[in-house]
């Protein structure tokens, strides 16, 4: 296993622990209670155990428990950070980028002191762990950081009646992304303009309460759940083993 290697699948291990293993009532509850989040000493569990047996070796344990606790004490500060007028909006993204860049030097820290080693190694490409990591960051990842774009905008429908339209959306924006992926994979760039061009086609021209029109809302989702495939698609495609 190479240290690259190694780094992508702590990736993993965040991304599934932050966001596949969580569901948003843990995820709530953990951002307005922090320390005091009964789900928070599962999760950080979670975080250890999946740290430690995605790195396939047993010297990484002191590397997950320092990943583990750091992850505690970032996710246990967090409603401080939540309180702040300003900075409040964007502690989601404060979070992750605090917890990747911590998670990126512990690895880093691990590859100095110990030699990495692994009992996979004939098994591991590099390319097929990306493609995996690709599929994985445009499921719920993607819905989660599209939601948090926009709370940072401000842009809102009514969730309580609304509610099925949103649960569909996420549903079609996974496999849609994952339909570009595909796409993207086997080369054909032209079909995801069609794809593209189809979806435009939508429109929900309903407005809820506050005057807020349904085909703005679908089709800004839309660009971004787009958007995030295509980036993801063509950085993956591109990489060179």
């Amino acid at each position: 296993m190479t240290l690259i290697q190694l780094l992508i699948f702590q990736f993993i291990a965040h991304i599934l622990t932050d966001y596949t293993f969580q569901n948003d009532k843990k995820a709530t509850d953990k951002n307005k209670n922090g320390f005091k989040s009964k789900f928070l000493k599962w999760h950080i569990l979670i975080m250890f155990l999946t740290s430690w047996l995605l790195s396939f070796q047993l010297k990484f344990i002191f590397a997950s428990l320092l990943i583990a606790i750091t992850h505690w004490l970032i996710d246990g500060f967090k409603p401080k950070l939540n309180s702040y007028k300003y900075l409040g909006k964007y502690s989601f993204y404060i979070d992750q980028i605090a917890h990747l860049v911590i998670l990126f030097f512990i690895v880093l820290l691990h590859n100095r002191i110990f030699e990495i080693h692994s009992y996979i190694d004939f098994i591991i490409n590099t390319k097929y762990l990306l493609l995996f990591t690709a599929f994985l960051l445009t499921a719920k990842t993607s819905n989660i950081f599209i939601k948090e774009i926009f709370k940072v905008w401000e842009i809102k429908i009514d969730t309580q009646k609304d509610d099925e339209l949103l649960k569909a959306g996420r549903l079609i924006g996974i496999l849609e992304r994952w339909l570009i992926l595909v796409l993207i994979f086997v080369g054909q760039f032209t079909a995801v303009g069609f794809l593209i061009a189809a979806k435009s086609i939508l429109r929900y021209n309903t407005k809820n309460e506050n005057g807020f029109n349904k085909t703005e809302y679908v089709l800004i989702g839309t660009m971004l759940s787009f958007g995030i495939a295509i980036v993801i698609g063509f950085l993956v495609s591109n990489y060179k083993n």
